[in-house]
């Protein structure tokens, strides 16, 4: 579910970017962007200015949902499956082991006394 996220979070990003490099400034003339005659556009006289508002506020809210997703996400970490990860640390203590012989030690017990 994570990966989704990040690749949903990844693509609506590139795809914001290019949405607010597409658009023009107040000042500009939509003749300028799609020729000389806006009337016969694909969108219409006015209609590329609102085509691409309105791309752009759907992209910057798809953003904004996926960066609160990802801050969920992180913030609540999933928990543990495992039948293992039931057990407490403290019960999974390991017995010390006997410490092994000092060899120098076992040389002396075996040497045949004269």
């Amino acid at each position: 579910m994570e990966t989704l996220v990040w690749v949903v979070h990844v693509l609506t990003a590139v795809v914001l970017v290019g949405l607010v490099l597409m658009q023009h400034g107040k000042g500009a003339d939509m003749g300028a962007a799609f020729g000389t005659g806006s009337a016969g556009s694909l969108f219409g006289s006015s209609g590329s200015a609102n085509f691409l508002s309105r791309s752009t506020a759907v992209a910057a809210t798809l953003f904004f949902v996926t960066s609160l997703s990802l801050t969920y996400i992180y913030s609540h970490p999933a928990q543990l499956q495992g039948v293992m990860d039931k057990v407490e640390p403290a019960a999974i203590q390991a017995t010390p082991a006997a410490p092994a012989a000092n060899p120098a030690d076992e040389s002396k017990s075996r040497e045949i006394p004269k």
